[in-house]
């Protein structure tokens, strides 16, 4: 579960290493994020040649969460870490590539681009 202030990683070749998270959307009242739901982010450290610039404010689709999605046959999935997917308003991916294994959750949330892009769909 990701929420205000949280910290997470960057799982594409974008330029970004950290996403520090403003907002979750999907209504006022919306306190925690998972994995497929999209959050207002401020990028905290970047590479000067990358796509994005430092402390500029993006939107990223969650990839990867520690705490873990059941899913309908009962079984259960976790990550070793908290990422995101820097997206444009539309969704689509900023980034050419996305690292790491993605769940399947993001595809059905219909983000069928990033989970294209991804090496590994668990």
């Amino acid at each position: 579960m990701i929420q205000h202030r949280s910290i997470i990683n960057v799982a594409d070749n974008t330029g970004a290493k950290k996403l520090y998270v403003i907002t979750v959307l999907g209504g006022s009242k919306r306190r925690f994020g998972r994995v497929g739901d999209t959050v207002v982010c401020n990028v905290r450290g970047a590479d000067p040649n990358g796509v994005v610039k430092d402390h500029e404010t993006v939107r990223a689709v969650l990839v990867r969460t520690k705490k873990e999605i059941r899913r309908a046959d009962g079984s259960y999935v976790r990550f070793d870490d908290n990422a995101g997917v820097i997206v444009d308003k539309n969704g689509n991916p900023r980034g050419s590539r996305v690292l790491g294994p993605v769940a399947k959750e993001v595809k059905q949330k219909g983000f069928t681009k990033i989970a294209a892009m991804a090496s590994e769909l668990v």
